[in-house]
């Protein structure tokens, strides 16, 4: 029997930015991750907020550093376009999905569909659907859901910053939502297709935005695979400070700089009280903290880089 070639041992470095990646349809967010972290090398990634494998578009990886506020990442408003086949429901509320009921669809006129899409803007409340990675019992919804399980889950608080009418077809509107964190656009869809008095499920969703990055440049897989250097690579990262563009910053002398690091408070340079972004004086950023309601005092609560 003949050995397979062992695999070449891959020399992780230290990497440290974030990286908007165009997720293409078809591949897992972990998958994605898994593949530019392999492209890059680096020892240490993670994603934040996760697109379904027939979702595409705006998935940023964070590497180094960034890794420690990937969890404030997922708190940050999205925006999505998507399509919305009506007069079918299936059991994942996308394509994916076996078809669970049909439904005639009426007759619909732009200002009626402009209509309803309006009446959702707001706060609102929306239970969650059975197919998503919730935890019930340390156990993800959507492997309970694929064994015919249903679990009842409670309302969460969700906010639809917009939702406008992009296209209106016989069977199917596509749509552009602006939403908070939470947001299950499948369920939306569901809520607008009943509505608009049918049913219907997601047949295309592509992320567009992460409120921190609008407007920013984004990379495909196969563009990092014709990159040549770990310098042209390293060139696509921002910043992990970007992801927190609408934090002030202050700065901090090196003393300053030694009090963070060891977890204590330390004098900054006048700034807003409330959380920050903290500076070194050579302009790198430390780690993030409250500044006290004196201005110029801040206690660290995040550390982004290591100890000298």
């Amino acid at each position: 029997m003949t050995e397979r070639p062992a695999r070449p041992r891959v020399e992780w470095r230290d990497v440290n930015g974030i990286l908007l990646l165009d997720k293409p349809v078809g591949l897992s967010s972990n998958a994605a991750l898994q593949e530019a972290r392999r492209r890059y090398r680096a020892r240490k990634a993670g994603h934040t907020g996760s697109l379904d494998p027939l979702a595409s578009g705006v998935l940023p990886l964070c590497f180094g550093h960034a890794t420690k506020i990937a969890g404030l990442l997922l708190e940050a408003d999205k925006t999505y376009v998507a399509t919305l086949a009506l007069g079918s429901r299936t059991a994942t509320g996308d394509a994916e999905g076996e078809v669970l009921e049909r439904v005639a669809v009426p007759e619909l006129v732009p200002a009626a569909v402009a209509g309803a899409c309006q009446a959702f803007v707001g706060a609102r409340q929306q239970v969650p659907p059975m197919y998503s990675a919730l935890k019930y019992a340390g156990r993800p919804l959507y492997a309970l859901a694929r064994e015919g399980v249903e679990i009842e889950r409670a309302p969460r608080p969700i906010v639809i910053h917009s939702l406008v009418l992009l296209r209106l077809e016989p069977t199917a509107i596509e749509f552009e939502v602006c939403c908070s964190s939470g947001t299950y656009v499948r369920t939306l869809g569901e809520e607008l297709a009943a509505a608009l008095g049918t049913c219907g499920h997601l047949a295309a969703l592509r992320r567009t935005s992460v409120a921190a990055f609008a407007g920013r440049p984004l990379h495909r897989l196969e563009e990092l695979a014709a990159v040549d250097g770990e310098a042209a690579l390293d060139a696509l990262l921002v910043p992990a400070d970007t992801a927190l563009a609408d934090w002030p910053g202050t700065v901090l002398d090196a003393q300053g700089v030694a009090h963070v690091q060891h977890g204590r408070a330390a004098d900054c340079a006048p700034a807003p009280a409330g959380r920050a972004r903290l500076y070194g004086p050579g302009g790198e950023l430390i780690g993030l903290g409250v500044v006290d309601p004196s201005g110029v005092r801040v206690a660290p609560t995040r550390l982004l880089s290591d100890l000298p």
